[in-house]
């Protein structure tokens, strides 16, 4: 129905499109500082005779790249077991198995939209703090789906802002769809008005913005959950997906903000931008052993072809040489 808006197996990893040379080369490009901070932490770790100190070391070095305390656990114990079963004593002969145990634990958060093939429209939320990048997200997921000919309309949700409003309103222009938006109402009412606009129109997909939130701020994560009533009211079926979009600039952060909002929510995928920023590259791994959701998109800059779906290998080859 949806083109990559594929229905994901359970517990299996989605397949997705082989990267075309100019993404990898954005990836990389855009994960340079990232990859960078990365692998200062490990530079002077290789090159070593194996021992005990040397995978506290690297311990030491995963979790500083943002990699967390679960997930740096489960990677260590896994190159310590591969190291004995390999009988290998060279800290040179583990970075290839590091990359391939890092595949291995981010594989399962690889997978495409949700699609049933019966949702019309097929109703997408986008929820997360200020500044994480919904809007931008929105809009050029707007032209992905465009591209793949499918009908869009956006809902202008994000009622605290006039600037968030007249942001989308702008995306809708460049990209020649519609927004929903009212002077006067809030978030709910007016994605509740965009689902019914959608449906009298024939619309495909709707794409929801919502104000920005803290997960600290009590009042408004409850003001979400209405949201979410809401557009069930709307469409009992819906909303089909529930993005959480994440600055990857926040490090270990990222990983509160997915826990608090995945409880308040039942997210169904995140989108991780602004990779090309000051981030280390290390909490999709955090986010991997602690709260596994599954992502359909990383951002690695402004321009439409730097949002594009998530693939284990394609990251973990770019972060790490």
């Amino acid at each position: 129905m949806f083109g990559f808006l594929k229905k994901s197996p359970t517990n299996s990893t989605a397949t997705t499109p082989p990267a075309s040379s100019g993404w990898m080369a954005r990836l990389r490009s855009g994960l340079r500082s990232s990859r960078a901070k990365f692998q200062d932490g490990l530079g002077g770790l290789f090159g070593k005779k194996l021992d005990e100190a040397w995978f506290e070391q690297l311990e030491d070095a995963l979790i500083s790249a943002d990699v967390g305390v679960p997930a740096s656990h489960k990677l260590i114990a896994e190159l310590r077991e591969q190291a004995r079963q390999e009988r290998v004593d060279e800290a040179d002969a583990l970075k290839p198995l590091l990359k391939s145990a890092l595949v291995t634990l981010l594989q399962p958060l690889q997978a495409t939209l949700n699609d049933t093939g019966h949702h019309h429209p097929h109703i997408i939320l986008f929820v997360g703090v200020n500044g994480a990048g919904k809007t931008t997200t929105i809009g050029k997921l707007a032209q992905h789906l465009m591209q793949q000919g499918h009908s869009v309309l956006l809902a202008a949700g994000d009622t605290f802002r006039a600037a968030a409003v007249a942001q989308l309103v702008t995306w809708g222009e460049r990209n020649h769809v519609p927004v929903i938006t009212q002077e006067k109402g809030d978030s709910a009412a007016v994605i509740f008005d965009a689902i019914h606009a959608a449906k009298a129109r024939g619309i495909d997909v709707v794409l929801a913005d919502t104000a920005g939130r803290l997960p600290t701020q009590l009042h408004l994560m409850e003001e979400i959950r209405k949201v979410k009533r809401v557009v069930t009211k709307a469409d009992p079926s819906a909303p089909h997906e529930i993005l959480l979009v994440l600055d990857a600039n926040t490090g270990q952060n990222a990983v509160t903000q997915v826990k608090a909002f995945d409880d308040a929510l039942r997210l169904t995928g995140l989108v991780i931008t602004k990779l090309d920023g000051t981030a280390r590259g290390g909490v999709l791994a955090a986010i991997a052993g602690e709260r596994p959701i599954p992502i359909r998109f990383v951002g690695v800059g402004e321009a439409l072809e730097d949002l594009h779906p998530f693939n284990a290998r394609e990251f973990v080859d770019a972060l790490i040489e």
